[in-house]
């Protein structure tokens, strides 16, 4: 969520022993970090599964993915967190894209971001803002009783969300809290002061169901991670689109 600026700094020079000139010396900005190769089409609503493909391989590629989607990927926001006036399109209008970094060298997500903003910003010209403010959302804290965690050495940001759970085989609070964001459809901030990562196996009733076998999410939290869900007001750092175009520019 940086934005690449330019750096600068002062270089003086003193010059016959008692006069001191000061230069302001502009140093060259970055190049800001894009795909070598890029395609993007917009396709056909219910064209077919939703796929991403995981981080750590050589390429980027989406399949059927909503435009808020690839904004919450690029900027690392939920969709709670995303402000837009023409919003509707953004879950029904979907992309796929084919993209590879200079070199065919493995991506992280931490290195997939800035180019899935670059891209994000030539092909849709997307141009965002930042705004601080306080919205209805949950707290995630330790329940009564401590948490049922269990603990995992490796740390990874992979994750499942499920019509009826969230799975990961190791996730931080912060990531899980992250999770719990999607089915609430509300922020929630981690409030446990929890660290290390867990494998998190959570079961729930999709929201209006009637006929699970599985308890609300508030309860499953509770019950099987021994986490609990206060609702809150929650300072929220909203990303704020200010333009953004629906077909994209020519591969």
């Amino acid at each position: 969520m940086n934005f690449i600026t330019a750096s600068s700094r002062w270089l003086a020079f003193a010059l016959c022993g008692s006069v001191s000139i000061a230069i302001w010396a502009q140093a060259p900005a970055a190049p800001t970090p894009s795909f070598e190769v890029a395609s993007v089409r917009q396709v056909p609503a219910e064209h077919g599964y939703m796929s991403i493909s995981p981080w750590g391989q050589g390429r980027f590629t989406a399949r059927n993915v909503p435009m808020k989607v690839l904004i919450e990927l690029a900027f690392d926001v939920t969709g709670n967190q995303i402000s837009y006036k023409n919003a509707g399109w953004m879950d029904s209008g979907l992309y796929d894209i084919d993209a590879k970094p200079e070199g065919d060298v493995p991506l992280s997500y931490e290195q997939a971001k800035p180019l899935l903003r670059q891209l994000l910003a030539h092909r849709f010209k997307l141009t965002v803002h930042y705004e601080q403010k306080d919205v209805r959302g949950y707290d995630l804290v330790v329940a009564k009783g401590g948490s049922k965690l269990t603990t995992v050495k490796e740390a990874t940001v992979v994750g499942y969300i499920f019509q009826d759970g969230i799975r990961s085989p190791s996730i931080s609070m912060r990531g899980l809290a992250a999770m719990l964001a999607h089915p609430l459809g509300q922020p929630v901030m981690n409030k446990t002061d929890i660290a290390g990562n867990y494998d998190i196996n959570l079961h729930f009733a999709p929201d209006g169901s009637t006929d699970s076998p599985y308890p609300s999410i508030f309860t499953a939290v509770q019950e099987q991670l021994g986490l609990k869900l206060e609702s809150q007001k929650v300072p929220v750092e909203m990303l704020v689109i200010d333009h953004l175009e629906q077909t994209p520019s020519p591969n």
